[in-house]
């Protein structure tokens, strides 16, 4: 009971869903999903994107939300609940919780860019700039240390405050209005990216299958971008959605809840696609990959368009939204282990915690000025590239792949325990004959991931 009130639940269904997505709703939906969809063959790429979502998202899903309302706790106990006694899954733990404090490390700077390019943008700090003097406001914000760490101290500074609040008064009330503020927002920009003269063509490029780029890009490739997108785009593996799934109660099985929240995450990033490529289009802008696609490509195009300071100020609100959305999570995620370690609580966790995080995340924001100089894969790299390819290429592939055989596994909490968890409750069931695919298939499709991560990195 005393673990029960310090943890606190969700107070409906509908927060839960959201928070849920809001986890997995990140920058990579709007900066990655809409340019390679466009690049390898639009819908062609979107079926092969789905089809992963459903074999691969779908049942890592279902168990890690399994794991957290059967255990009712985070991923510092989850599996010692769950485990056989004498085994050690609970091992795992050490890894993913230092993988969630890596994710902060690097996530926040980058949402920290969202802060300066939103008041930027408001204040009317593009206006009457060409391309080359946009690329120039982010390459000063990139080499102004003091500014960097203090627009990532204000990220921070939001996502602990709302942790601060509690479980329902913070975090579920919060998240889900900026979610559902967030869908609104989407909803606007692409309406009248949709309306601007030329989006056909944009909107054609994006979403009209094309057998040719998928045939020029090789099946390979593409089928690798689909599935480690679809891999990437859930936040599996670290515990993130494990810890509201203890929020829960019984009522609804595990599946469904999973669906909406996959419908939610496809939604943000498909609209995303058609924000961008109508306007790009619309204005002859070619949309670039990355980063430059929001600090450079995308001021440029609100630019060129009526009303421009106005839709750009929302865009950036969108994506801070987006942005805040996953650091509250991931913050939520670690409060929560740190309590279930220490008995700690949750206020005093925050309030070392928010100056630790800060102290934590420096390296990052120093890593594009004053330490430059460190470039562990090769020039143009940094220290967020390392923080990344650590959580990316290494814990994440892991994660899911403990969660998936520890719901598989006889020495694990075995299939017949997690298959009654994830049936429990009125909804959508996962079937039990999928057994043998998520024991012996699944698996092997995460080693292909990571293995293709490493090749990627170290075998250019």
């Amino acid at each position: 009971m005393f673990l029960n009130m310090e943890r606190g639940s969700f107070s409906s269904r509908l927060g839960f869903i959201l928070v849920s997505a809001g986890s997995a709703i990140g920058l990579g939906n709007v900066w990655r999903f809409p340019f390679i969809t466009g690049r390898y063959g639009g819908a062609t790429f979107v079926l092969i994107y789905l089809i992963f979502l459903a074999i691969m998202g779908l049942p890592i899903m279902v168990a890690e939300f399994g794991v957290g309302r059967a255990s009712v706790r985070s991923l510092a106990q989850s599996f010692e609940a769950l485990e056989p006694r004498g085994t050690k899954w609970h091992i795992y733990k050490y890894l993913g919780i230092a993988g969630n404090f890596l994710l902060m490390m690097f996530y926040t700077v980058v949402s920290g860019w969202m802060i300066y390019y939103l008041y930027k943008m408001a204040a009317g700090g593009f206006e009457g700039l060409d391309a080359d003097g946009i690329g120039a406001v982010l390459g000063g914000l990139l080499s102004d240390p003091a500014t960097m760490i203090g627009n990532m101290a204000l990220i921070v500074l939001l996502g602990a405050g709302v942790c601060y609040l509690g479980v329902q008064a913070g975090v579920e009330r919060i998240t889900k209005y900026m979610m559902m503020c967030l869908i609104v927002l989407m909803v606007a920009l692409a309406a009248n990216s949709l309306m601007l003269d030329g989006s056909s063509e944009g909107l054609r490029y994006y979403l009209w299958p094309s057998w040719e780029r998928f045939i020029e890009y090789g099946p390979r490739e593409v089928i690798f971008a689909a599935m480690g997108q679809a891999f990437f785009t859930l936040s599996l593996g670290v515990g993130s959605l494990a810890i509201f799934g203890s929020y829960i109660g019984k009522r609804k099985s595990l599946t469904g809840e999973a669906v909406w929240v996959i419908v939610l995450d496809t939604f943000v990033a498909l609209t995303a696609g058609l924000i961008i490529f109508p306007a790009c289009f619309s204005y002859g802008v070619n949309p670039g990959a990355g980063p430059n696609l929001l600090f450079v490509t995308l001021p440029n195009v609100f630019n060129h368009m009526p009303w421009g300071r106005l839709w750009g100020t929302v865009f950036f609100l969108f994506m801070l939204f987006a942005a805040l959305s996953t650091v509250i999570a991931v913050f939520e995620n670690i409060i929560c282990c740190v309590f279930e370690l220490t008995h700690f609580d949750r206020k005093s966790i925050i309030r070392w915690g928010v100056p630790l995080m800060i102290l934590l995340s420096v390296p990052c924001a120093l890593g594009f000025n004053a330490w430059s100089g460190f470039q562990p894969f090769g020039e143009g790299t940094c220290v967020l590239d390392l923080e990344d390819f650590l959580v990316s290429n290494n814990i994440l592939p892991i994660g899911c792949m403990v969660y998936t055989l520890f719901c598989t596994s006889g020495k694990g909490w075995g299939w017949d325990k997690f298959i009654a968890e994830a049936n429990t409750g009125a909804g959508l069931k996962f079937p039990r004959w999928i057994r043998p695919y998520m024991g012996y298939v699944l698996p092997l499709i995460i080693l292909a991931i990571f293995i293709n991560g490493y090749m990627a990195i170290f075998m250019k």
